[in-house]
């Protein structure tokens, strides 16, 4: 009875440190569900998915230094990329967007560059290279030039191109003739190290956690610690909601096996220790 009592709180003990790992480790704005819903339309202007799609890599754009540069070429080491839609002079949502970027990635552990990119393009024409430089500059100051320089794209491009890549990514926009400006929707959109469109999240606000989840969705898990492997291995995305919510069957998957390591380290030590004590009473003997 003694024995069964001590293995039942070890099995409590095993899922309950499970559970709150698994709940400390992630920030707590990972429970507020932002981002859950595409934003209305605005004028009638949207977002369609195309999720396991592949974006043409060939398409030329200019870099922020004047250079011609392609997609492919951007899309070096196989990294996944963060693709941001907008136009330098829109006068409150692009910034807002590429805001949100900041936001999400300014915390996190994985190094802009090394383990992924980000390429922010202009679906205006008219827009040049100057301009993109400029935008790109504010980051920089932001997060550092070692950080944002060889990671962060900001891209120009011709009307050809740009309609390619935006109706590739279901990216919808409209010109506005009476002020010039774009109605767009907001989101981001995240690629494969091959170009394969893996996931969009919506609106102006993106968490450090929505972020890690989506780059590491779209690396298939090749970056990250192994802590981070854990944690994202209890959530799922939801395509319903557009949001990673907790998944109950893999926390008690992870929980049984914790369990079942726990015991076996504890009943190792109760059997050393009772070979100990046998060798000592022969010893006596």
């Amino acid at each position: 009875m003694k024995w069964q009592k001590v293995n039942n709180r070890i099995f409590i003990s095993a899922t309950q440190f499970l559970l709150v790992g698994c709940l400390l480790l992630l920030p707590a704005a990972s429970f507020a569900q932002l981002n859950n819903k595409k934003p209305a339309n605005v004028q009638n202007v949207e977002i369609v998915e195309h999720l396991g799609d592949t974006i043409p890599l060939d398409l030329k754009f200019a870099t922020s230094a004047g250079d011609s540069v392609t997609i492919r070429q951007l899309m070096k080491n196989d990294k996944p990329v963060i693709l941001n839609p907008v136009y330098y002079h829109c006068p409150m949502l692009c910034s807002m967007v590429t805001d949100a970027i900041y936001s999400g990635i300014q915390d996190i552990k994985w190094n802009l560059g090394n383990e992924f990119e980000i390429i922010t393009f202009s679906f205006d024409p008219n827009e040049h290279p100057q301009l993109a430089d400029s935008t790109k500059q504010v980051y920089i100051d932001r997060l550092g030039k070692d950080k944002v320089g060889d990671g962060w794209h900001f891209l120009t491009g011709r009307q050809q191109a740009i309609e390619k890549l935006t109706n590739a990514v279901g990216f919808q926009y409209e010109k506005v003739e009476r002020n010039g400006q774009y109605a767009h929707s907001a989101a981001i959109i995240f690629l494969s190290p091959k170009g394969t469109i893996t996931r969009y999240l919506y609106g102006i606000k993106f968490n450090e956690f929505q972020v890690r989840n989506g780059l590491y969705d779209a690396a298939d898990g090749e970056i990250g610690s192994t802590v981070d492997k854990i944690v994202m291995y209890c959530y799922q995305y939801d395509p319903s909601s557009n949001s990673y919510v907790p998944v109950a069957w893999r926390i008690m998957q992870l929980g049984g096996l914790a369990t079942f390591l726990i015991l076996g380290i504890f009943l190792g030590l109760l059997w050393l220790k009772e070979k100990g004590s046998n060798n000592d009473r022969k010893l006596n003997d």
